[in-house]
């Protein structure tokens, strides 16, 4: 028999910034920006080719409700969801936080931090709270230059470091920082390892996701749940229709029964669960997004305790049920009753008991 290896320094880290993480399985995706004024997707202004002089002048119509996160913490905490990730900055560049780099951003437009509005609305609620930031930036002139102009990409870097390290100063603790597409560079033309040192610096209890070329603490299967090798944290975002940002069009809506399942299959598989909003340009969320929360709220208010701190589970295979587990404790989530003669797939050890819990 080998001997079992003990861990490193850096992996009991993990575990310790980890433990909550696990814990939760269940988080609230926020993706706003400009491109709520337009509502025709969050690459508006790339698939549609909109000129940075022109995408500009949706800042002037930028001006959300007073304080729209603390409904957003509020139906968050209704819907079971334990942490919110916001869009700090999306790839069109416009900056939701106080940055001294650029005035390309709410509070120079608005005159309103709505990072800040939005770490205060999750705090207030108990819930977790994590930065989107995106490497990308269509309207920094260097942008665009980076990849092929050394000066331009030196240039491009402290800019994303500089706004990185604001975000990591200047709104208190903050749980996780969740890079958004490392293209185009590398890892080593973000200068990653540099920045996610500093991250830890500043926010030593952080964990980061792996979208800055590096591994780190997480992956972020997107629009589909996949989990990953033993011993890797992973975490599927999904949107409720087909749009991140918000998109009056976007009418194909998921079930609260299909999100429910997508969320049952990442915890059975040790993953989390990342579930976005769009919210409209002030800042209020689609009445179909509160109204298929409040349907997933209700049944995480009965059965949560079956996904919360749930753990890898080996029985998998049916196909009217679904499973989660905690020890020796088995969940079986059924989708439809099979008859008098059935079998769980991969369950192989004895069942000693078993209890009915009607929906």
């Amino acid at each position: 028999m080998s001997e079992k290896r003990e861990l490193t320094a850096e992996e009991q880290d993990r575990i310790r910034r980890m433990k909550w993480w696990h814990e939760a399985k269940f988080g609230m995706f926020i993706h706003w920006g400009l491109y709520a004024v337009l509502g025709r997707h969050e690459w508006a202004m790339e698939n549609e080719g909109i000129p940075v002089a022109e995408y500009e002048k949706l800042a002037e119509k930028f001006n959300p409700k007073p304080y729209p996160a603390r409904d957003w913490a509020r139906l968050a905490k209704e819907a079971g969801m334990k942490y919110m990730v916001m869009t700090t900055k999306h790839h069109e560049g416009f900056c939701l936080f106080d940055t001294e780099y650029t005035d390309y951003c709410a509070p120079k437009v608005c005159g309103r931090d709505l990072v800040a509005e939005f770490v205060d609305a999750a705090r207030s609620e108990g819930l977790r709270v994590g930065f989107y930031y995106s490497l990308m930036d269509w309207h920094h002139p260097d942008g665009a230059r980076c990849a092929q102009d050394e000066e331009a990409r030196r240039r491009f870097v402290k800019y994303i470091h500089g706004q990185v390290r604001e975000l990591m100063t200047n709104y208190g603790k903050i749980d996780i920082m969740w890079y958004d597409v490392h293209w185009p560079l590398s890892a080593e033309g973000w200068e990653s390892a540099k920045m996610n040192k500093m991250v830890r610096e500043l926010q030593p209890d952080i964990i980061i996701n792996n979208r800055s070329g590096l591994p780190e603490d997480f992956s972020t299967p997107e629009q589909h749940v996949r989990g990953e090798e033993a011993g890797r944290a992973w975490e599927a975002c999904m949107t409720m229709n087909e749009s991140w940002g918000y998109h009056k069009a976007d009418d194909s809506w998921k079930t609260p029964r299909r999100i429910l399942r997508y969320l049952i299959t990442c915890a059975r598989d040790g993953g989390n669960y990342l579930l976005n909003i769009g919210p409209k340009p002030d800042g209020s969320v689609p009445e179909e997004s509160v109204q298929i929360l409040k349907s997933v709220g209700k049944w995480m208010g009965k059965y949560g305790h079956t996904i919360y701190g749930a753990e890898p589970c080996e029985v998998k295979r049916s196909t009217f049920a679904n499973f989660t587990r905690k020890g020796n404790t088995l969940w079986v989530h059924v989708h439809f009753w099979p008859g008098s003669e059935w079998a769980i797939g991969g369950l192989r050890a004895r069942v000693k008991s078993a209890t009915l819990i009607p929906d």
